[in-house]
C-alpha cells in the first residue's frame, strides 16, 4: 500500500478555521479532535467540522501544502473549501480590495 499522508482544514465551532496534516485515517483524526482530552487550539472549540482534504504521496509536499495554507486568509481558505480556484490568484495579491471598497 503506498504512503499517503492527509492536509485537512476543520471549521470550528467559533468560526475560525484549523489546518493540519496526518497519516492516519481522516474520520479517526477528526473523531480525536473532538473527543480527545487534548490541549491545543481545536479542544477549545469544539466540534469541528472536516471541510476540505487533499491527500500527498510525500510528507515533504504534505508539510509545505500545511504550512502554505496556515499562511492564508480566512477568504483564501473558504475560496478553497468552495474549490473556487480562480479566486485564488486575486487573493494572493496583498493589498486586494473588499467588496465594496474604492
Amino acid at each position: 500500500m503506498p504512503f499517503e499522508m492527509t492536509v485537512y482544514m476543520l471549521r470550528c465551532s467559533d468560526g475560525s478555521y484549523y489546518v493540519g496534516s496526518t497519516k492516519q485515517e481522516i474520520e479517526a483524526r477528526v473523531w480525536e479532535h473532538n473527543n480527545l482530552p487534548l490541549d491545543g487550539y481545536t479542544a477549545r472549540r469544539r466540534p469541528v467540522s472536516l471541510v476540505f482534504t487533499e491527500t500527498y504521496d510525500r510528507i515533504t509536499d504534505a508539510i509545505a501544502r500545511e504550512r502554505q495554507l496556515k499562511g492564508w486568509s480566512r477568504r483564501k481558505k473558504e475560496a478553497l473549501i468552495a474549490l473556487a480556484y480562480e479566486r485564488l490568484p486575486e487573493l494572493s495579491r496583498r493589498g486586494h480590495l473588499l467588496p465594496g471598497a474604492e
